[in-house]
Formats: C-alpha cells, structure tokens, sequence
C-alpha cells in the first residue's frame, strides 16, 4: 500500500489510486477511486495548504476544477478506466484546514456548475481545530 492518506471508507479502493506529488498540480488528478458503498466514482482533489484569500489560490483552484471536469466530460476517464464509465461521479476536496470565506463562496458556485453536470461535490476538511 502506498503511503497516501485514506481516509475515505474501507471498501473505497478498488482500484489503483493515481497519485500526484507534482508541485503544480493543476492538470493533475491526485486520486481516482470507485466507492463500493456508493457506486459512485469518485476523483479527490487534496488541498493541504492554509487558504488565505488570494486570488492566485482561488484561480489556481478553480482550474484544478476545470481539469478534473475535463476528464470525467471530455472521455479521458472512460479511456483510462472503461470500468467506470457510466457510474455517478463525485468529486471530493479533502482540505488540511477550513476553507476561508472566498473559497467558500467560490466552491458553492462550483458545486452548483457541478450539479447541472450531474457531478456531486464533497468537501472534506481534515483539522478543523488549526
């Protein structure tokens, strides 16, 4: 087992998760995963820096979106994992800490883009007391 973080439910991993440990990470989908509970696929995005407000954060992360989006809609899912294909989709932000107010604002507008893509959206902060 490799050393990632998993702190998703037991039967969660049944596939190879893909990792990244690039520091830009934009085009890069840290985890793949199919949830046995859910049936759902589900891409992880980890986010273990402090938010604070910046612009060049929110852009970086609203382009991280953009990315992962682009793989689920435009086929490189369905190559990479035929397996998965047609199976309801989530995309889960583990974040090391709360997001600020700006994330805040800006994940709901990215969770209700999601919702008419029939994506979910989670967000999962790991210390809420930091």
């Amino acid at each position: 087992m490799s050393d990632i973080e998993r702190p998703i439910s037991n039967g969660l991993m049944d596939i190879e998760p893909e990792i990244s440990d690039s520091k830009n990470r934009t085009s890069v989908i840290d985890v793949i995963a199919h949830d046995t509970k859910t049936g759902e696929v589900v891409l992880v995005m980890n986010e273990p820096n402090e938010w604070d407000g910046s612009d060049e954060q929110l852009l970086s992360l609203q382009e991280r979106f953009n990315a992962y989006v682009s793989f689920l809609l435009d086929g490189e899912m369905a190559e990479a994992h035929l397996e998965l294909v047609g199976k309801p989709t989530r995309i889960e932000l583990r974040c090391a800490h709360m997001p600020d107010g700006r994330a805040l604002e800006l994940l709901g507008h990215i969770h209700d883009h999601l919702a008419f893509q029939e994506i979910r959206l989670e967000v999962v902060v790991k210390d809420t007391a930091g």
